[in-house]
């Protein structure tokens, strides 16, 4: 009989509870507040989901390009959630909307370029 899957932790960089609340200011204001909270609600959602089988996530192809593959990302279209998994932990470093030049962002915020 199969154990319960382990679970990890997860936890958010300071930047990316920025972009958190990034995404819900921006939304909030060129939208509604209703909206704001339900993609807030569904991005946590996703990141919560991370606790469990995070390895699901695929590689991010701008940093594969680059021989990169210590991170990780899963979606709520159209934001993506950058994470790397170490040890039992899984690290949420980057969430932003996927329409942006993600190469820019994930140099500045990954690479410190």
């Amino acid at each position: 009989m199969a154990g319960a899957p382990a679970r990890f932790e997860v936890l958010l960089t300071e930047g990316a509870e920025r972009d958190l609340e990034s995404i819900h200011d921006y939304i909030s204001e060129f939208d509604c507040v209703t909206n704001a909270n339900y993609v807030l609600d569904e991005l946590m959602e996703v990141v919560g989901s991370l606790s469990k089988f995070p390895e699901r996530g695929s590689y991010p192809k701008e940093l594969v390009g680059l021989g990169i593959k210590e991170y990780r990302q899963t979606f709520f279209k159209p934001y993506r959630v950058i994470y790397r998994i170490t040890g039992s932990q899984v690290i949420i470093h980057l969430i932003a909307d996927g329409r942006r030049d993600m190469q820019s962002v994930l140099a500045r915020r990954l690479l410190g370029a």
